[in-house]
């Protein structure tokens, strides 16, 4: 009752036409960043910061909660549009995102993706002002011996989205692993795999690898279609409102709850991410699905599971930030540094002495959940006609903002002859009917899974010891249960595929 009062006392304080103009703001310049493919949420929190210097602390937290949030959110547009998540949160959203635009369908992906954007956040901001200190404990029990079996589980998701053909899933993801390796080895630093390449000591970055695979890999596939003359042009289907009925979506909400638990969940725990998040929901309605083989073709459960779970990612991130001083992403960090520059010590202090920061910030995420969905609502009709520009204009256009943003994420050249690389890969798996996404689960999963085994064998001497931690052996046997339950089916379609070919 304390903090329903306090949250509506800090409704009231926050709802000034100046504040209420400058987080409307923060959310269509976070849009923008975020539907960009090569920029981020992180870059658009970290070109604000410096802005808010002069602002009061509430007042400057609050627009970078604002940036925060349209960023996570654009992400979509450029992932249904074009097939080229704008953030890596939205990398789950291109499977069925890109297929429904190719359809005529994208104004209705869209709706589906704004309104469950929207649920999604408002679902994580409420356990955010109520449950933050209780979730906060339960995350201190995480050791990364729970931290390695949840990033071992995650990595089983490679089975189940390569079924259909598991030897072509588990070969690309195969390559996505092996890709992380290169560079200074987590906690001891020694070097592998930069055969005197300087660059390399870093490893591939994130973002420059997933623009490469999904961005330039496009542009090349284009490219080669044009030669051939097999571009066709994509229609656009108006709608009404959102695009989709009531009863479709009260059908959704059991998918949309069950991702809302997932993404806040993986939000509270530091350094996994909207990206896992948004993978693990979406391999998770693929299986709950009584249609799964619809998945990946355009099915709107896919784009419901994915962006309802990385939005609600923002405010399972939050909670150990404002609770314990400790970011839960990238993002979260450089919203740390916005603390420190108003002199703000985030932790369990904050709660104390800066209760009215605190509870500002959980009004401003509900205030800025609203503006993202009226922004986004109004902006359909005019994000779609990205569709009506003749690609051979668009491509290069993309190229370029590309390259910009992949030089942008650590002011290196080499980003950019990354992201040339990993075009060629995504291309080169196109070419075969390699699945590029166990690459990406893989890449993004891949240097988690290292770090936390190797901190977990600092802490307990043995992998052995593991076994002793009950929220590990979940994780473990779900794991092996999932890679078993693959195998059977992968086992038991091929047979029916021989007894079928035989009569």
């Amino acid at each position: 009752m304390e903090a329903f009062s306090s949250l509506m006392g800090a409704f009231v304080s926050i709802c000034t036409p100046s504040s209420l103009l400058l987080m409307a703001a923060g959310v269509a310049v976070g849009i923008i960043f975020g539907s960009i493919p090569g920029l981020s949420a992180s870059m658009a929190v970290a070109l604000f910061l410096p802005l808010t210097f002069s602002m009061s602390a509430s007042l400057g937290m609050n627009t970078l909660v604002a940036v925060y949030i349209g960023g996570i959110s654009g992400g979509l547009i450029s992932a249904i549009l074009l097939n080229m998540p704008g953030t890596a949160s939205s990398i789950a959203t291109t499977f069925d995102g890109y297929p429904m635009a190719k359809k005529g369908e994208g104004m209705r992906a869209l709706g589906f993706g704004i309104v469950f954007s929207f649920l999604g956040s408002v679902f994580s901001f409420i356990v955010l002002t109520f449950f933050a200190p209780m979730l906060a404990d339960v995350a201190l029990k995480f050791t990364p011996a729970e931290n390695f079996g949840i990033c071992l589980f995650a990595l089983t998701m490679v089975a189940v989205l390569a079924s259909g053909n598991m030897l072509k899933g588990v070969l690309a993801g195969m390559l996505g692993l092996i890709c992380t390796f290169v560079g200074m080895a987590p906690i001891d630093g020694t070097t592998r795999f930069i055969f005197g390449i300087s660059d390399l000591k870093g490893g591939f970055a994130q973002l420059p690898t997933l623009i490469g695979i999904f961005a330039v890999s496009e542009i090349l596939i284009f490219a080669e279609k044009k030669n051939e003359g097999k571009i066709q042009k994509i229609e656009i289907k108006p709608v009404k409102g959102f695009g989709f009925s009531l009863k479709e979506f009260v059908q959704q909400l059991p998918n949309a709850l069950r991702s809302a638990l997932i993404g806040t969940g993986i939000g509270i725990l530091p350094g996994i991410g909207g990206s896992t998040s948004g993978m693990l929901s979406y391999v998770t309605a693929k299986n709950m699905s009584k249609h799964p083989e619809e998945f990946g073709k355009g099915c709107p459960d896919g784009i419901v599971a994915t962006e309802t779970a990385n939005n609600a990612t923002i405010g399972g991130a939050m909670i150990p930030l404002l609770v314990l001083g400790i970011p839960g992403d990238g993002v979260t960090a450089m919203m740390l540094g916005g603390f420190l520059i108003h002199g703000l010590s985030a932790g369990p202090l904050l709660f104390v002495k800066n209760a009215d920061v605190v509870y500002g910030i959980f009004a401003a995420c509900m205030i800025c959940s609203a503006f993202m969905l009226i922004i986004e609502f109004f902006g359909i009709r005019g994000f779609v006609q990205v569709l009506r520009i003749p690609q051979h204009i668009l491509m290069p256009l993309i190229l370029v903002l590309c390259c910009v943003g992949a030089y942008a994420t650590n002011n290196r050249i080499f980003d950019v002859q990354s992201i040339v690389l990993f075009g060629v890969i995504g291309y080169l798996y196109h070419k075969f009917g390699l699945p590029t996404t166990p690459f990406v689960l893989c890449f993004l999963i891949g240097s988690m899974l290292e770090t936390y085994l190797r901190r977990g064998l600092m802490q307990y001497k043995t992998f052995g010891a593991f076994f002793t931690r009950p929220i590990f052996v979940v994780f473990f046997a779900i794991a092996c249960g999932v890679v078993a339950w693959s195998v059977w089916k992968e086992v038991k379609a091929s047979k029916a595929k021989k007894s079928a070919a035989v009569k």
